[in-house]
């Protein structure tokens, strides 16, 4: 029987259309095949990526990597791509690991950041704006339905299309000299002690070990790679947001105005948002804290879309969904790793909102990363840095959080505060 060779395999599907017994099936990720297979090996040999081998015949797939770089960057969304960035600019030898086939993708995120955030790195390009943002509209609910409370106009954003943005940041990281490496997972750290000296990956269905004298763990809210090094990554469920968000196509929103709504029917803990993509289109999903729901938040995000009518005669072309953590870890730094984005918990404990603060952090631990290469800092210096300059913002805002629970977020005092978080109000 044919085997499958998961971490080669792209589920390209052209497998299926060539076995003459009809033994493979592709799903969304995953290649199956049935008792039916013969071994005859016309998929093997038509295979791109080499993933199918038969005790008659196999593939081998030729990709190297050197043993030793001064940092390696553990996943490549804004957060990993930023910190290989700097890093290289600095002067370190950096390797920049994405476990899928492809940067960008899936994405998990509702792709709003503002203005200033994004100017801080990189001028706007029409390539990853998907619409520019000049205002912004807050709801809350009251009875069956929606009530404005307030809208405001000035604090200009953007909308990104995150597929394209995410790309565009490891093309820069590789410009800068990084190597990038796609579907090349970290399964492992290379351990002294308590010290971090490297990785273990798979590339092309084999262990490898990669030293270095810096590890950055981008590796998102699942991060595997905090935890390896001993640092408690545990999300207790009031601190985690459960997502779920469609991109609408054929509906009728102000493409220049972000929508807010504060709903604990629809979504308890958390709120729901309309994001402008365009004419006719916008990113359209909710927030729900998890200790909180009562059942899948693309359940509660169905019945939100088809209170609004605006929005129910909308068709959804894409569907997302993922958790957002709510809480910033208190460490994340060990000697020989930083944890930056998600995977520290990097993100507004009010909003949600985590862009801006994985590109911040990224490019300070890839500042302090090579600075470290180079004997002129500790790895301690990111935690401090980042306390100065962001870390003191986010626990402000955890305890403001938490000083309104979920059944007192309907009134004035922590709508005010929430538009504000947002960037509604300046």
């Amino acid at each position: 029987m044919v085997k499958v060779e998961p971490a080669l395999c792209s589920y390209c599907g052209g497998c299926v259309s060539l076995c003459p017994q009809k033994a493979l099936s592709l799903a969304e990720t995953r290649l199956t095949v049935s008792q039916a297979c013969n071994d005859c090996g016309l998929c093997v040999k038509a295979c791109p990526s080499g993933a199918l081998s038969t005790p008659k015949v196999s593939q081998k797939t030729n990709l190297s990597l050197s043993s030793y770089y001064d940092v390696v960057v553990i996943g490549a969304g804004p957060a990993g791509s930023m910190a290989a960035l700097h890093a290289a600019r600095g002067g370190a030898s950096v390797l920049l690991l994405e476990k899928r086939q492809e940067i960008g993708s899936p994405v998990r995120c509702a792709e709003g950041i503002s203005a200033e955030a994004l100017r801080r790195f990189f001028e706007p390009m029409p390539p990853f704006v998907a619409s520019t943002i000049t205002g912004a509209a807050f709801y809350f609910q009251d009875g069956k339905g929606f009530k404005l409370w307030k809208s405001f106009q000035g604090g200009q954003g953007f909308i990104l299309e995150r597929r394209i943005f995410d790309r565009f940041l490891a093309e820069e990281a590789a410009k800068a000299g990084a190597k990038v490496m796609v579907k090349t997972p970290a399964i492992g750290l290379i351990m002294e002690g308590r010290e971090v000296k490297g990785v273990r990956v798979q590339l092309a269905g084999e262990e490898k070990e990669v030293e270095a004298k810096v590890v950055i763990a981008a590796d998102g809210v699942e991060s595997e790679a905090g935890r390896w090094a001993g640092i408690d990554t545990s999300l207790p469920p009031k601190e985690a947001i459960s997502c779920a968000q469609f991109l609408l196509s054929g509906i009728d929103v102000d493409p220049s105005v972000t929508l807010y709504y504060l709903t604990p029917e629809f979504a308890p803990g958390g709120y729901a948002w309309v994001f402008p993509k365009g004419e006719g289109k916008a990113n359209v999903g909710l927030g729900v804290q998890a200790n909180l729901a009562k059942e899948p938040a693309l359940n509660y995000l169905v019945r939100f879309i088809d209170s609004i009518p605006a929005l129910s005669q909308g068709s959804p072309v894409t569907l997302i969904t993922g958790l957002v953590p709510l809480r910033p870890l208190e460490e994340i730094a060990r000697p020989g790793i930083m944890l930056v984005g998600d995977a520290a918990g990097q993100v507004d404990p009010l909003t949600g909102g985590g862009i801006p603060l994985a590109m911040a952090a990224g490019a300070l631990a890839g500042e302090v990363a090579a600075g470290f290469v180079q004997g002129k800092n500790s790895l301690e210096e990111y935690k401090i840095r980042w306390e100065e300059r962001w870390g003191k913002r986010l626990k402000r805002n955890h305890r403001l959080k938490e000083q309104f629970p979920p059944e007192e977020r309907l009134g004035e005092n922590f709508l005010r505060l929430f538009a504000a978080a947002t960037g509604a109000v300046k």
